[in-house]
């Protein structure tokens, strides 16, 4: 059974969130207005949030463990799975490599890859951190949460970070999206087994065939297992590289923004545009090979 825990995220879907309020008014939570919020309530010490992207529910304060357990779980959602991940997915539990990236889909920034060693030991104290998908948090928890993965003892990971500049040189020469990624995930998977050689086995995302990947290993990968699937980020290892690399991705935006005096946005919005605009007019041209990935429809504004 988990430790206490404070923080918790979970998607719903739009019964379940009806379901959820009609409970928390019958037990007399106290209802308050919060942006990108269906609806916020708090009882005591515990706050309960359902977002409209998702939507989701965030569980937070003190009582947030018996909450899931005893009205999310089994009022709500129809499961009982807090305290039981060793027996529902024990193969999250046996030690693993997990990779993950950050910023492929981001035309300003660069490509991050992490991946993080994770053992049983490992996996309870990550999942008691609040450890989970890094899509489901926000930055300011992926931050927290970064700090507190490169603390846990027994913890080994790996960050590759391709700024622009390397990006679109790489991209240039192999080409292709997905034999990038495959490269950088070989590379992350190779730093690994270095620092963990007795590991035999790495999970990643599905991104492409699994003889991409399979041929960027080098000769310690060789002998892994190498496991690609959807959804991967459910993994705990998985989860714990897809934090560690958006870290890394927000950070050197942040001081990117710094540097040129502009919040560059994440994504590919509309936002991109004006902020591509701005810095063209004030650096030339030239600066968007050092910020932004050039083979991305939205650089053809300016090239």
């Amino acid at each position: 059974m988990p430790k206490d825990i404070n923080s918790y995220t979970h998607p719903l879907n739009h019964n379940q969130v009806n379901e959820l309020r009609g409970i928390l008014e019958q037990e007399n939570y106290e209802f308050k207005s919060r942006d990108y919020a269906i609806f916020s309530a708090k009882k005591d010490k515990l706050n309960v949030t359902v977002y409209e992207k998702g939507p989701k529910v965030l569980v937070q304060g003190k009582g947030t463990k018996d909450f899931i357990q005893f009205t999310l779980e089994p009022k709500v959602l129809g499961f009982a799975k807090l305290g039981y991940e060793e027996e529902l997915y024990p193969k999250m539990f046996e030690p693993h490599f997990g990779i993950d990236e950050s910023g492929k889909g981001d035309f300003f920034g660069p490509l991050v890859i992490a991946g993080a060693y994770t053992d049983k030991t490992l996996t309870r104290s990550l999942i008691d951190a609040g450890v989970t998908d890094s899509k489901k948090i926000s930055d300011l928890k992926i931050q927290k949460l970064s700090k507190i993965i490169k603390e846990a003892p027994g913890i080994e990971y790996d960050v590759i970070l391709i700024n622009p500049s390397k990006y679109n040189e790489l991209y240039k020469s192999i080409g292709n999206l997905n034999k990038l990624l495959a490269w950088g995930h070989a590379k992350c998977i190779e730093n690994l087994c270095a620092k963990k050689p007795h590991c035999q086995r790495a999970l990643s995302d599905q991104f492409a065939k699994s003889s991409v990947l399979e041929s960027s290993l080098g000769p310690m990968g060789k002998n892994i297992i190498l496991e690609q699937r959807t959804k991967a980020e459910e993994d705990v290892a998985v989860a714990t590289a897809s934090i560690l690399a958006r870290n890394h991705f927000v950070e050197w935006m942040d001081a990117a923004s710094k540097e040129y005096n502009i919040e560059i946005p994440k994504g590919a919005s509309m936002k991109v545009k004006e902020a591509g605009n701005f810095l063209v007019k004030a650096h030339g041209v030239g600066i968007l090979s050092k910020i932004a990935k050039l083979h991305f429809k939205t650089a053809q504004n300016w090239l």
